[in-house]
């Protein structure tokens, strides 16, 4: 909302620029330009095994040379299958620099996910986690792909972390490669055979990545991202940020997969100087040991990871000054935990306060956050410079007033390309308003108060989030119908002490049939197979009708609420 000219907010930006420079250039060479500014400070650790800036960089380009000589050109799609590692990262960037897109596909997706987001986008290399492989080998004859890169999560890890590593995935992990499968190792050392000069010719315009996103409507869509997409929300977070910057180490746990864990956790670290500290993967249980073992100054992270925070027995006596930012995103965090880890960090020493932030993978990530300065309880901030954030009624599409709730909507410079071959719905989510501007149409529901601040308050879409992770009922609802026993099926998400919430699908067999064990098993069976492991059902409820509204429409909200006698 604007009032005098002048957006409600901007009274914020004390020591924040209202506007920022972007350069036309790739990600890539933002990085480079870090890299040679901080060639000794620490780029990344990766289970205590450090990296400076010079070294990164060399690896970088090194990986370019191998991804050039395996036959990769510019606006060739490769995959990412990967979670968090040095060589994850490491080739996002190589990719970037000779043009490529990088599609990024969650690696704990079902194989017939990561078959429809592969060849949703053409995708012609993949980069696949050793614990991947075994479902790239369920679908490869099904892809257009050249070559799989075999890389294990393993390939950095110290010696003694290797051992525990190799004993714990004894048996389960798929080593046999077919023909169009290479060892990371092998492919890199293709790099020495290509003796071309590389360069980087990509600008702020050209679609570096692709997220995946259920949109507001669940349906899986491709979301084309920007190189300037990725470096307005770096350069904006950092601008807002006030903490981040050279020898500042910040715990790279959001995953890569997600815009959150890719923009804000990495890339926003990468050309600032910082140390991202790469995990794999981790237990949320664990998460105050992580904090004491490599003490980050700043944490990037979803509401579930900080509720075990205050009574954890490990945190309990110890100095936690080293905490200087948290930033968490991905869902709203209730007052009443923001309060009790405020005060919790105060006790142990930190002067940290943890800070709200929104955004959404059709925006590449976050575009508001509070303020250092002013950490205002509830909200999840104000624009990062040159965004601006407006509220409409959506049925009059007419702007609200101060406190008053509407769809949040977002124009600025991280705002998506497209959908890939998604017009209609592209169309649906970008609108030019009448102040001449581009607006994401959230599906989100908010307000802005008198001090520009932004408030969150439910989505209008029904997504579940569940341990930060964003799950999209109609997806499971549509894998679930497809079962031979299935009539209809309602998902809901239902709360949980730790996750938030959990994935529960509710089922009405089709006519004639008598609900046993051995249908049970067999739909339980079928979601496994076909569903995402994090996204699976927590509990299966079995109805012989699904309540409706008044209306005639679905009851989620009497699911949400049930207490059936038929789950599992």
């Amino acid at each position: 909302m604007i009032r005098k000219n002048k957006y409600l907010w901007s009274k914020e930006y004390k020591n924040i620029r209202s506007t920022l420079s972007y350069p036309n250039t790739s990600m890539y060479d933002m990085v480079r330009k870090c890299a040679s500014k901080y060639s000794n400070l620490i780029a990344y650790s990766y289970y205590g095994n450090k990296t400076t800036y010079k070294s990164y960089i060399k690896k970088i380009d090194e990986c370019a040379r191998a991804f050039l000589r395996l036959g990769v050109k510019k606006k060739d799609v490769v995959s990412i299958v990967m979670p968090n590692t040095p060589e994850a990262i490491i080739s996002f960037y190589a990719l970037n620099k000779i043009g490529a897109i990088i599609n990024m596909i969650h690696p704990l997706s079902s194989s017939e996910e990561i078959k429809y987001a592969m060849k949703t986008t053409d995708t012609k290399y993949a980069l696949v986690a050793d614990i991947v492989y075994s479902k790239i080998k369920e679908i490869k004859n099904d892809l257009n792909v050249n070559t799989f890169i075999y890389t294990p999560i393993s390939e950095s890890m110290d010696p003694l972390t290797l051992i525990g590593y190799k004993l714990k995935t004894l048996g389960k992990i798929s080593n046999d490669l077919d023909d169009d499968t290479i060892a990371y190792r092998s492919f890199l050392s293709r790099s020495k055979y290509y003796k071309k000069s590389v360069k980087d010719t990509s600008k702020g315009k050209d679609v570096a990545v692709i997220l995946h996103s259920g949109g507001t409507t669940g349906k899986p869509k491709a979301v084309e991202l920007t190189n300037l997409n990725f470096n307005s929300v770096a350069l904006g977070l950092l601008e807002l940020n006030q903490v981040m910057g050279p020898g500042v180490s910040t715990l790279s746990i959001m995953p890569i997969f997600h815009g959150f864990g890719l923009a804000c956790t990495f890339h926003a670290v990468n050309i600032s100087g910082g140390e991202a500290i790469i995990l794999p993967t981790f237990s949320p249980r664990k998460f105050d040991s992580i904090i004491l073992k490599y003490k980050p100054n700043t944490i990037g992270c979803v509401p579930s990871l900080l509720e075990r925070l205050p009574n954890s027995s490990k945190l309990k006596n110890e100095d936690l000054s080293f905490i200087k930012c948290i930033v968490c995103g991905g869902d709203a965090i209730s007052d009443k935990l923001s309060k009790r880890i405020n005060k919790f960090l105060l006790d142990h020493g930190s002067n940290a306060e943890v800070r709200g932030a929104y955004g959404m993978t059709e925006c590449t990530a976050g575009v508001t956050m509070c303020p250092i300065e002013h950490n205002k309880l509830g909200s999840v901030g104000i624009p990062v410079p040159d965004t601006v954030i407006k509220i409409i009624n959506p049925e009059t599409k007419k702007e609200c007033d101060v406190n008053e709730i509407g769809e949040i909507c977002i124009s600025g410079p991280s705002i998506m390309k497209d959908y890939l071959n998604e017009k209609e719905e592209t169309d649906n989510m970008l609108v030019k308003h009448k102040d001449k501007k581009v607006y994401l149409h959230s599906g989100d529901a908010g307000y802005l108060d008198e001090d520009g601040f932004l408030f969150f308050t439910l989505r209008i879409k029904r997504m579940i989030v569940s341990s930060g992770y964003n799950i999209y009922p109609g997806q499971i609802e549509q894998i679930i119908l497809e079962h031979p026993y299935v009539d209809q099926c309602a998902v809901v998400g239902v709360p949980h002490p730790y996750k938030k919430e959990v994935v529960k699908a509710y089922i009405v067999l089709k006519k004639g049939l008598v609900l046993n064990s051995e249908i049970k098993r067999s739909i339980k069976s079928h979601c496994e197979k076909n569903i995402a492991s994090y996204a699976l059902p927590y509990a299966y409820g079995y109805r012989k009708e699904l309540p409706k509204t008044l209306i005639g429409k679905i009851s989620y909200k009497e699911l949400i609420n049930d207490k059936d006698e038929e789950s599992e």
